[in-house]
């Protein structure tokens, strides 16, 4: 007898009498795709610009990214938001970034509805919708769309990618994480790497291992289940970690300079024509040296930290072919939806001279050039969260002008490829039609003939902004239907309509013609005079890389621009308009718990996100374990927050109390008892007392002095003459070992404690231990 099914909720098709000799059975319908139905791969890759991949004309081997455009399309026209939370989040929900409420990082969040960091549920996901039509769906990768005080073993979990539609998830919550000792969470766990960099782990080797392995346990059960991937790189993003080989293979090849680079992958676009025939190249950028101009010694070490960068793309590209092949050799390639995108443009995050420790940007510290020069050889590795100058960033996004964070094209634009061999006739086109990233959800769901649902789980679903561009892939002359999209990142605006495009940098079109640097306020004052005097035009229509500004011959058309823009920002949050970059990183922020001013952590326990630790910088702190120490001795760390980029460590070795903090990787500021602790139980304290205030605009947290004692009685102090002045990054937090990078290069990793660690108490109420005896004790064993 065939098996009767119903659609649930319906009335129950079969009879239910009062044995089952006399009733007919009938099941539920479970959700099933259409036969047939193709798979879906998006690749998103991270701060990697418009002329960085081979097939956009850079000389950086991608076989694999130049191999799916050959086989498919490239668009040289599309657009996104210029930062990497408020595009992920369009490329999920098919909305724009202040209506998920992602204006920028979700470290940057701030109190307001487009600004806040949480994207609210009636703006669905690509894979909540899915997952109604019979789809696996899997998230691989970068995420960072999770409020940041949310990022904790204490959750909520709503907002993390199981509770968004995903089945499996396997990657990292925050927005960057080493390659070599990243920061994992295995669905809603967190978990150590498989394996060390000395036996040959990398991240991304990782996330192609675990793509393959979620597709392949799916199929091997149900090989007509069509699946969603979701994989996010963590490349090509600081930091820049590649295989010393890799990077290796570029040797020389970046000695001619940024703007050679530049000159040579604008005729290669020309030539494959990703950029018309008329375009013009954007100027020198004011904020970027010249390259002959640079001593013989920065260039040697520019040119090191791009190899790096090369290797870590082609590394990347390398282990998206391992993918792409299990697909072929499965059968499942030819009927995959393949789109691939970066989250902005080329990142600017190495600052001018490039950096060792992208923390140091973070903290306003930057290196001194020598400092970097001598960790040359090392670039790349374990040991560092290197990052490139400028000068690349700029190179990378030829043609256009700028970077990340800034909405002129050089930040807004990126390489986006479609490859849909059974879908797609036409082979290796470029296609010049207008879109942005929201148009990926509605082009998608075109193409697999799905309606955005009404409802999930409950929720009545807002408008998908976004237009579909599915017309345009087998059509090169197709009229592009996106006429309209503003822009706004940091204060810095732009809106294009059709075929027009007028920005209004902030803090100015370049740092030096602005006198000022990255994260400056606007004030109401401010911006009208921006509106009245700033704003630039550009015909991108004719002009694509925006070169010539018609503002002053067509003013009457860039005032109606500006007043679309404001048009626009009414109907999608967009107001206020704020182009802070410390404030709102350091603006108060809802919390994973209610403030205290104690905070108790046990071994064994899950790490702790730095925006949901205790903030101890610069302020008086105390740290305390209870620990009891075995008669043979022991030895490990008992609390450590950050990594070599940055952090600080309390741990015992060779039988004695140390603390260690770690100022932005680049000195170690350290405390040691003289004597063994004896064993049995003890009180293991470090305490923070400030002698001074912090320079801030130096990158100089406040000095201090660093203190150890021992059951109430000092042991041992010193002086930091500095501390980290605002964050650490990677920043989280671990009671009783430090897993990945160790904070202080003579401890190993995880070196857990080996004697008995109850629990470990830090206390910022600023109650520090007065012993005048203990203090003159130790002042003396000083001198």
């Amino acid at each position: 007898m065939a098996l009767t099914e119903y659609d649930p909720g319906s009335t129950f098709p079969g009879t239910a009498g009062r044995t089952t000799d006399e009733s007919s059975p009938a099941w539920p319908r479970p959700t099933r795709a259409v036969p047939g139905a193709p798979n879906v791969l998006t690749v998103v890759l991270d701060d990697t610009g418009f002329g960085q991949l081979g097939c956009y004309g850079s000389p950086i081997e991608t076989p694999t990214f130049d191999a799916l455009a050959a086989d498919g399309l490239r668009y040289n026209n599309m657009h996104t938001t210029a930062l990497c939370s408020p595009s992920r989040s369009c490329i999920l929900t098919g909305r724009n970034h202040h209506s998920n409420g992602m204006a920028c990082i979700t470290e940057f969040a701030t109190g307001f509805p487009g600004y806040d960091g949480v994207i609210p549920f009636e703006n669905g996901m690509l894979s909540e919708m899915l997952l109604g039509h019979g789809y696996n769906t899997f998230m691989v990768g970068k995420w960072h769309l999770t409020p940041s005080h949310q990022e904790t073993a204490a959750g909520p979990y709503d907002r993390w990618p199981l509770a968004r539609g995903f089945e499996r998830f396997y990657g990292f919550l925050g927005g960057d994480t080493s390659q070599w000792y990243p920061d994992l969470v295995y669905d809603n766990h967190q978990v150590e790497p498989p394996a060390t960099p000395e036996e040959g782990y990398h991240l991304t080797e990782d996330l192609v291992d675990r793509s393959i392995e979620f597709i392949a346990d799916s199929k091997q059960i149900d090989p007509d289940k069509p699946f969603y991937l979701h994989l996010c790189f963590g490349a090509t993003h600081a930091p820049h970690h590649a295989p010393k080989e890799w990077a290796d293979k570029y040797a020389g090849r970046f000695d001619d300079g940024w703007e050679v680079y530049r000159e040579r992958v604008f005729a290669k676009q020309k030539e494959l024509g990703i950029v018309p025939a008329d375009a013009v190249l954007s100027r020198h950028d004011p904020d970027v040296p010249e390259w002959d101009a640079q001593p013989a010694e920065a260039r040697r070490l520019y040119s090191r930290m791009m190899e790096v960068f090369a290797g870590f793309l082609s590394h990347t590209d390398h282990h998206l072919g391992r993918l792409m092949e299990f697909l072929r050799e499965e059968g499942m390639l030819d009927n995959t939806i393949v789109m691939v995108i970066s989250d902005n443009g080329a990142s600017a995050e190495g600052g001018p001279t490039g950096t060792t420790n992208e923390a140091q940007f973070f903290n306003n510290a930057q290196e001194p050039l020598e400092d970097s020069l001598a960790l040359i050889d090392e670039i790349g590795g374990p040991k560092h969260f290197n990052h490139y100058p400028w000068g690349w960033t700029w190179a990378g996004n030829t043609p256009f002008r700028r970077w990340k964070r800034e909405t002129y094209r050089g930040g807004s634009s990126d390489p986006f490829i479609v490859s849909w061999p059974q879908g797609i006739r036409a082979r290796g086109e470029v296609r010049p039609q207008y879109a942005h990233i929201i148009d990926m959800v509605p082009t998608l769901l075109d193409l697999l003939d799905i309606e955005p649902p009404a409802t999930i789980r409950g929720v009545t679903q807002s408008p998908i902004q976004g237009i579909s561009f599915a017309h345009t892939l087998d059509d090169a002359e197709a009229a592009t239907n996106h006429h309209t999209q503003y822009f706004e990142m940091l204060g810095h605006r732009s809106i294009y309509h059709d075929g027009w495009r007028a920005v209004c940098p902030w803090p100015g079109p370049s740092f030096a013609e602005a006198g000022v640097g990255f994260g400056q306020p606007i004030s109401a004052d401010r911006l009208s005079e921006l509106d009245a005097t700033a704003w630039e035009l550009y015909h991108v229509e004719k002009d694509f890389a925006e070169t010539h500004d018609l503002a002053g011959e067509h003013r009457d058309k860039l005032i109606a621009l500006i007043g679309l823009w404001y048009a626009e920002a009414g109907k999608y949050d967009v107001l206020p308009v704020d182009g802070s970059g410390l404030g709102r990183l350091m603006a108060e922020k809802p919390l994973a718990a209610v403030p205290r001013d104690r905070y108790v952590y046990r071994p064994g326990t899950q790490s702790v996100p730095f925006n949901a630790a205790p903030r101890v910088l610069s302020r008086p702190h105390s740290i305390t374990a209870k620990v009891e120490i075995p008669d043979e001795g022991a030895e490990g760390v008992l609390l450590c927050q950050g990594s070599a980029a940055g952090g600080y460590s309390l741990y015992v070795q060779d039988g004695r109390l140390h603390y260690v903090h770690n100022y932005v990787g680049r000195s170690l500021h350290k405390v040691s008892s003289p004597d063994p602790v004896p064993p049995g139980p003890h009180e293991l304290r470090f305490e923070f007392e400030p002698t001074g205030q912090p320079d801030l605009a130096r990158g100089l947290g406040a000095p201090g002095r660093i203190q150890l004692y021992v059951d109430g009685t000092l042991v041992a102090d010193a002086e930091a003459s500095t501390t980290t002045p605002f964050m650490l990054n990677p920043g989280a937090l671990t009671c009783g070992a430090n897993p990945g990078s160790p904070v202080t290069p003579d401890t190993p990793s995880p070196f857990r404690f080996t004697g008995i660690l109850h629990s470990v108490t830090v206390d910022v109420s600023g109650e520090l231990i007065t012993d005048p005896e203990g203090e003159l004790r130790a002042a003396m064993a000083r001198q």
